[in-house]
């Protein structure tokens, strides 16, 4: 037995072990409210960030 090849072998499995654990938790009822919300978060306004009249009226003038 090589040690580099076992110790190869111990991280894919616990990479795929972890990959497994964020599926779990990303696809849990727990989080469906959070995962929700967040994807909704592009299409809120916020009044801070929305463009006020600019400066020029419209027309181009500051050109």
């Amino acid at each position: 037995m090589d040690l580099i090849n076992d110790l190869r072998s111990i991280v894919t499995v616990l990479a795929f072990l972890s990959f497994l654990g964020i599926v779990a938790w990303a696809w849990s009822g727990r989080r469906r409210a959070a995962f929700e919300e967040a994807a909704r978060l592009p299409f809120t306004e916020d009044e801070t960030l929305s463009p006020g009249p600019s400066p020029a009226g419209g027309r181009g003038e500051g050109k």
